[in-house]
């Protein structure tokens, strides 16, 4: 295989890519066409757009992974069914053109992943540990022995506050919303105490409107007692964790982590990512 390739990690809402010549990544780009976002074009007729000019020259490989897999993405690629070694990630690739793939997601009886299987492989290779956490709309528990997957629960966390305080009364009439750590905290510790959340959104609420909470913070409170909920509720008997994602919402996972007393390394998202395309590929050498 050519050191030359093409990652993407094609989301729901957005498709980012990078090219990569003699292993260095030489141009990049994000797009806002994610597999629910494509209007009147197929996931092709993207690909054929913006991915295929920097294939010009050569028929270099392409490797994809996300919900470009899904039914609602360019083809319906199987899941792998867990207990499973992400190594046969590689050996699973589904072909949808000319040397062009997409990455099996990954499954259990009841839950189902795409595109994390990919941070996965490349986090269990830089930052090896017995449970993942992947924070994002949908964040992932992971747990790994062996170096295979052997479950993971999805907590719809990010989509439940962004649902909370775009269209329900909690965030109704709100000026716009700032950073509050002091809120995020208290927010925090009111998930971790009691993760039943149906007693508890009202709050957010409620304190508002009879003072003790700025309206300015509602957000940060929220978020925090979310995180703290789902925290609580899938901690177990957990004490280490390596948190795989965007700077920001590591940040926040880690407050609350941390306040359960369990030891937290990190890896970035993106970093997981491309160790997982890479991997991949060579593994196929």
């Amino acid at each position: 295989m050519s050191d030359s390739y093409i990652a993407i990690d094609w989301g729901s809402t957005h498709l980012r890519a990078w090219l990569y010549r003699r292993g260095q990544c030489v141009e990049s780009l994000q797009l806002p066409y994610g597999v629910s976002r494509l209007a009147e074009q197929t996931a092709r007729d993207v690909f054929d757009k913006h991915i295929a000019p920097w294939r010009e020259q050569e028929a270099i490989p392409v490797v994809m992974a996300g919900m470009i897999g899904s039914d609602a993405g360019w083809q319906p690629v199987p899941y792998l069914a867990c207990p499973v070694s992400l190594h046969e990630l590689s050996a699973r690739l589904f072909d949808v053109a000319e040397n062009v793939w997409i990455v099996p997601g990954v499954k259990t009886e009841r839950n189902v992943m795409r595109g994390e299987e990919t941070q996965l492989l490349g986090a269990m290779q830089l930052s090896p540990a017995g449970c993942y956490v992947m924070p994002g709309t949908h964040s992932k528990w992971v747990q790994v022995a062996g170096g295979a997957v052997n479950g993971f629960e999805t907590a719809m966390t990010g989509e439940l506050h962004y649902i909370l305080m775009n269209h329900s009364l909690i965030g109704k009439g709100l000026p716009e919303q700032q950073d509050d750590s002091a809120a995020f905290a208290d927010g925090v510790s009111s998930g971790l105490e009691s993760p039943a959340l149906i007693n508890k959104l009202f709050t957010a609420r409620a304190a508002r409107v009879l003072g003790d909470l700025p309206p300015e913070s509602v957000s940060e409170w929220l978020s925090g007692l979310l995180i703290g909920a789902e925290v609580a509720t899938l901690r177990d008997d957990i004490r280490q964790v390596t948190l795989v994602g965007g700077a920001s919402l590591c940040r926040r996972y880690r407050t609350a982590l941390s306040q359960s007393a369990i030891e937290v390394s990190e890896i970035a998202g993106d970093t997981a990512f491309q160790q997982g395309i890479r991997s991949i590929l060579n593994a196929r050498r």
